[in-house]
């Protein structure tokens, strides 16, 4: 865990957070400031700062399979919903821990 990251800090229990699952590995819970209906956030418990330092293909796979059922919890699954994750400053990544953006629940802009 890294001191100052506030996904260990959720991890841990520091900082609330409105959990809709959890497991071993990972915790997915709702963004505090959502774009959308549905906007779930996926990490993986341990600290890992972006897709480019992941270097576990069972924990990838345990990611997407937990987005799966997360998208079928939240409702989204048959319409569909949008799986993002950012990496780096330039990418748009504003908290330094591996995490994907499950975003559903209206129709999404193309653009």
């Amino acid at each position: 865990m890294e001191e100052d990251c506030v996904f260990c800090k959720i991890v841990e229990g520091k900082i609330p957070s409105t959990k809709v699952y959890e497991d071993d590995e990972v915790l997915a819970f709702k963004d505090i400031n959502p774009i959308a209906p549905i906007h779930i956030l996926i990490i993986p418990k341990k600290h890992i700062k972006s897709l480019t330092e992941l270097n576990d293909d069972k924990l990838l796979s345990h990611i997407f399979k937990v987005i799966k059922e997360v998208a079928k919890s939240q409702g989204v699954e048959e319409k569909g919903y949008r799986v993002i994750t950012n990496i780096g400053e330039d990418g748009g990544q504003a908290v330094k821990h591996l995490h994907f953006h499950v975003i559903g629940g209206k129709k999404l802009p193309t653009r």
